[in-house]
Formats: C-alpha cells, structure tokens, sequence
C-alpha cells in the first residue's frame, strides 16, 4: 500500500506511525499511515485507492478537510483491519521543525486533540515512526536530523510548566462552587503539560495525549505514583483534587530544575 501511494502525485512519503510503530500496540490497533506530501496531492487519485484497498466506495478528506494541523486523510477497512490515512504536509513539518530547533513551538486548536495540537509532534512523528516509502530520500534526510533533540526545545518546554501551575491556581478558585466543567479543564490541561514538560526534559518526544500520563510515570525522576495521583485528583475535581494537582506542579518543577542528563 505505501508503494501505491506514492506513486500517487504530491505524496512523497509513507510512515508508519502510532502504537504499532513504537511497539506498543494491542492486536485490535488501528494502522496509521502517514503521507507525507507536498503542494497539492492528486485527491482523485488518493480517492479512486482508497477505494481499490478498502473493496468499497471510500472518502478521503483533502489538505484542511480535518482542521488546520492534521491536514486530512482517511478511515478505512482493510480485510477488516482500520487503516487510518493521516496527510502531512512535508513543507510545513520542516519549517515546525526548523521552529523548534529555535526553541519555539506552538499549541493549536485540532479536533481529535482536546489539550491542542502541540507543533513539537510533528518532528516527533518522523523521530518514531517507521519509514515504509521514501523514494525520494526527504524522509531519511530529515529523520536523521530529528534524531537529536534540541536542547532550545528542551528548555522552551520546560519552562512551559508555570502554566501549569496558573492552570491549578484557577482550578482552585472554581473547586469551592463546584464548577466541574472548569475544574476539569484546568486540571486537565495542567497535568498534560507537565507531561510534555517532563518529556522534553528527557529529551523523548511526547506526541499527544494518549498514554501520556502512563508514559510520563515511566520516565525517570517522574514524582512517584504520578499518573495514579493525577487520575485520582480528575475524578475528585474538588479542593483535595486541586491540592493533589498542586503538589504534582511542585514535585515536577522540582525535576525540571536539575540539570539535564
């Protein structure tokens, strides 16, 4: 399938991402592929394919279909296997990518991402995915750099975790009159960016927020029972909860400000 798509026009290269590329998968994972184009890929073409490898009638979302960071793509079922078709604009992955060599990244909002689309993702996608086409060499060519992580970023997504103690500080003024909804979000928010920050001060890329919180605890130097406290603080969604999100901010900036491995 990754040769067929790239002998559809703009589609330069096929990644293999998500669990199945880390290892991590379960059998009833889905497959998500990621094609990497540039300028405008023939969506015709992707769509007559799509339909070719699915046995039935299949829509593809073109460049913007799907929201302003995950370009577009495709569900479909092959031999009753979910193959997910994500497009990736390559142009715009080297330029987040040349961003975030400068220490700077961005938070967009993208449906399917409820804490955003954090741009750092997108080198991180190429650093852990599986390469399956590349005719071109461009994806080789841009791994092999991705493979160093950039000590600006590093230090840029560090530093990122005062929001996350502002994000407490604001849970704790809506606990008292029981607003969950609001409490929930701070909270939320707070504990997915101490994930990114504690990833990035381990130099390891941290793509989303699926399995964020259980891949955090893994790290070393993570405060202990980190994921357990952080689940149990967004069930209580009250002043304890709020009390428990504070001493994790504590606890991980505490991390953050050792030197780096």
């Amino acid at each position: 399938m990754a040769e067929q798509l790239t002998a559809v026009s703009g589609i330069r290269a096929v990644v293999l991402g998500g669990s199945r590329a880390r290892g991590t998968h379960r059998p009833d994972s889905d497959w998500d592929l990621g094609l990497y184009y540039r300028g405008a890929p023939d969506l015709a073409a992707l769509t007559a394919l799509a339909g070719e490898v699915q046995g039935s009638p299949a829509e593809v979302a073109g460049p913007g279909g799907w929201g302003p960071w995950v370009d577009g793509g495709a569900w479909l079922r092959v031999d009753g296997t979910p193959v997910d078709w994500i497009l990736r604009d390559l142009d715009r992955v080297e330029a987040v990518w040349s961003e975030c060599r400068r220490g700077r990244y961005e938070v967009g909002v993208q449906p399917g991402h409820p804490l955003g689309f954090w741009s750092p993702a997108y080198p991180g996608e190429v650093a852990l995915g599986r390469v399956l086409a590349d005719p071109h060499g461009e994806l080789a060519a841009l791994r092999s750099e991705v493979g160093d992580y950039p000590e600006p970023l590093r230090e840029a997504l560090a530093d990122a975790a005062w929001e996350a103690e502002f994000s407490v500080a604001a849970a704790s003024k809506s606990a008292p009159s029981g607003d969950r909804l609001h409490v929930s979000l701070c909270l939320s928010r707070a504990f997915g960016i101490l994930t990114q920050s504690l990833h990035a001060h381990h130099r390891t890329w941290c793509l989303n927020e699926k399995g964020a919180l259980a891949a955090t605890a893994a790290l070393p130097d993570t405060p202990a029972g980190f994921a357990d406290r952080a689940g149990e603080a967004l069930r209580g969604l009250d002043a304890a909860a709020v009390e428990t999100a504070a001493a994790l901010v504590d606890e991980v900036r505490a991390v953050l400000t050792r030197t780096s491995a």
